[in-house]
Parts: structure tokens; sequence; C-alpha cells
């Protein structure tokens, strides 16, 4: 793993490159709210065995990147910035397809991604996309209230919802109002933005995710789906499945969808 930096939006961006000396394809991760791209270290691992490149930015004010920390007062901006490592990974793999994953806010981000820019293969875990209640909720206070994402909502493993919990690059605090303004316009930006056709597209999500719920997330899955998506649901999953205590079925997953995706090129 290397990491660099480029000019972003509205500052400096670091990103993260998890070589293949050949790839078959580049993965691009696209990463959640308030977190990091280096909580995704396994899932790079599991994508370069099975044969990709993969790159992957701290968004604007999170991470190692610059900005007021978790404030994104614009998504369009946070969707350019995610082009701009794209760009990068074609640089550096001419004509290798791309696949995007983006997880809960990163899936949001990742799917107007597709709506404004080319890729080979979408993969969108837990995303927030359509409905959200708990937005809905926190825009109706005056004043914001501080209360943190529950680490107990994220997996059944709790050794994953400690280490949430302990790392200093995760945000702890509350969200801020212009960060929740621009996540309402993301949504119904995605909502009127069009359909995906034939993107080959996988939606997973886990069952008991209280975050983000199952049922919230499928109104804007229905709005943007094309003719090319599967659907997996993990029963009894909460909202990181990536990080789940079956994470490595839901990894094989990814991957068995991507060598389809492949075959089909």
């Amino acid at each position: 793993m290397a990491e660099f930096s480029f000019a972003g939006t509205r500052g400096e961006i670091t990103a993260r490159v998890w070589p293949h000396e050949s790839p078959r394809y580049v993965a691009v991760l696209v990463h959640g709210y308030g977190e990091h791209i280096g909580r995704y270290e396994h899932v790079a691992d599991h994508l370069v065995r099975h044969g990709a490149a993969v790159y992957g930015p701290d968004h604007l004010g999170h991470g190692k990147s610059a900005g007021e920390r978790v404030l994104v007062e614009d998504f369009e901006d946070v969707v350019t910035d995610v082009h701009t490592m794209v760009e990068r990974a074609r640089a550096d793999h001419p004509g290798a397809p791309v696949v995007l994953i983006g997880h809960s806010m990163g899936g949001m981000i990742a799917a107007r991604y597709a709506q404004r820019h080319p890729v080979d293969a979408l993969v969108l875990s837990g995303p927030v996309i359509g409905r959200w209640a708990a937005l809905e909720t926190l825009l109706a206070f005056e004043e914001i209230p501080d209360v943190p994402i529950d680490p107990a909502t994220l997996s059944r493993d709790p050794a994953v919802g400690a280490a949430y919990a302990a790392d200093p690059l995760v945000w702890h605090g509350p969200f801020k109002r212009p960060t929740l303004q621009a996540l309402a316009a993301a949504l119904e930006t995605i909502a009127k933005g069009g359909g995906l056709g034939a993107l080959p597209t996988l939606w997973i999500h886990g069952e008991d995710d209280r975050l983000v719920p199952l049922a919230d997330s499928r109104t804007g899955i229905e709005a943007i789906r094309g003719e090319n998506l599967t659907e997996i649901v993990y029963p009894d999953a909460r909202h990181e499945v990536f990080n789940e205590t079956n994470k490595e079925e839901v990894l094989g997953e990814v991957t068995a969808f991507v060598d389809r995706v492949l075959a089909g090129r």
C-alpha cells in the first residue's frame, strides 16, 4: 500500500493505492461518512488477491484529507474528487475495467458518480439513497444533537465497534447542518438523475441495518435501477457488511459479481 495526495475541489485529498503488477481490473473504493479509506485494508487485500489494483481517497474533511472535519457543502465536489481518483487509476492501467465500490454515504457518492461518468461495474453496500429517515429527523432540530454513531450498529462482531470507537481518524462528534443539507440535496439530485441503464450493479445490504434501513435504501434503488441489478440481503447482518461475521462470504459475492462482469465483456 502507498499513500499519495492530489488537488481536490476544495483542498488536498489523501489517497491510497494497493498495487497489482498486471491487474485484470481496477477497483475504486468510496468510503462512508465520518470514516476513512484505511478501514478498508482487508477489502483491498481481498480484491488485490482477486487480481485488482485498488485505489481509494479519503473524502474532503475526512481521514487525512484537508478540510473542516465532516463538513461537505456540496457532494458534487466529492464526486468530482472521486473522478480525479478514477482518472489516475485509468492512467496507471490503460484499458483496465473500472469497478466502483461504495459503502453507506460512499454508496450515495458512487451512485451519483455512475450517473455522471461511465464505469464498468458498480457495487453499492448499505447505500444512503432514496430516503434516509435519520436525515429528516436530524434536520428538524434547531440545534443538531450530539448523537454519534453507535459502534454496536456496525457489525455483530464487537471487535469492529471497538476498533471504530478507538480510531482517531474516525469522526466521533455530531453531524454538521451544512453536511446534512448537502446529503438531502444529493439524494434529490440522484432521484432526478436518471436510471443506470445496462450498468452491471450489485446492491448488498444487511437485513438488520439500523443505521441505513433496508426499506429506505430500496426506494432509492428502485428509482435508479437499470436492467442489470443483482440484489443480496444478508439475514441478521448490520450496517457494515464488509466487516460482518460473514465478511468472507460477502467479499466472495463481490468478486463473483466482478468475475461475471469481466466474463461478459
